[in-house]
């Protein structure tokens, strides 16, 4: 919770259905509200203009009447200062730079789990959490506040897990254009597959990656893995 103060929260997808999940998983995140979720530019603005409380939009990009770049734009003419996380499957350099240069404070790629959303809320919590003091700003707090968005938004590891190796195993997952085994994760970062297993095991429970099951001539089906976000 924000300073007793619930955020809330427009999610805006040209699928009723995603705006509806993205909604949901927005109200289970503690100090997050969902309000009426939009499904175009229009209705989007209609609702940072209606609503009583708008603080934040999950912008989606590829809209039925504009883009999400256009509803930005336009929310800032208007004068409106609800701040934007683009949530789309738009991954072009050139959109995630333009996103940055119109204020966007995040931006996750679709599709994804509910891990990686609440991620985000979490790390805009703590932004809004130092803003929220006021005041002027020495360098350290300068330093504090542009890391707000990016300190921690990894689930914490558990006692006996190294980040390095962490970082091994998500890299090789994001980097694969297909599902992957422990034993193949071990051979692409050089650690045991006891270990890659035991990786992509912490990965699957905190909702990084998606465990998909391959099935052979005989005997037990082997276990492969892909991150959430290509799932």
């Amino acid at each position: 919770m924000l300073h007793g103060i619930r955020e809330g929260v427009v999610a805006l997808d040209d699928d009723v259905r995603v705006a509806r999940v993205n909604a949901a998983y927005v109200d289970k995140v503690p100090g997050f509200h969902a309000v009426r979720p939009a499904h175009s530019g229009a209705e989007a603005l209609e609702r940072v203009e209606t609503l009583p409380r708008v603080d934040l939009v999950l912008m989606d990009h590829y809209l039925p009447d504009e883009t999400g770049l256009d509803v930005v734009r336009e929310m800032r003419r208007r004068g409106h200062q609800a701040d934007v996380i683009m949530v789309t499957a738009a991954r072009d350099v050139a959109t995630v730079q333009a996103a940055m240069r119109h204020g966007a404070l995040q931006y996750l790629v679709k599709p994804f789990a509910f891990a990686g959303l609440r991620g985000k809320l979490e790390a805009y919590a703590r932004l809004r959490r130092t803003l929220d003091g006021g005041g002027e700003a020495e360098q350290a707090e300068v330093d504090r506040i542009f890391g707000a968005l990016s300190e921690a938004t990894e689930p914490q590891l558990p006692k006996g897990h190294s980040p390095t190796t962490a970082d091994l195993v998500r890299r090789a997952l994001t980097a694969a254009e297909e599902p992957l085994s422990a034993q193949e994760i071990a051979e692409r970062t050089g650690v045991s597959r006891q270990t890659a297993q035991r990786y992509l095991k912490l990965l699957e429970r905190t909702g990084r990656a998606t465990l998909t099951l391959r099935y052979g001539d005989a005997g037990r089906p082997e276990h492969r893995y892909v991150w959430a976000t290509r799932a």
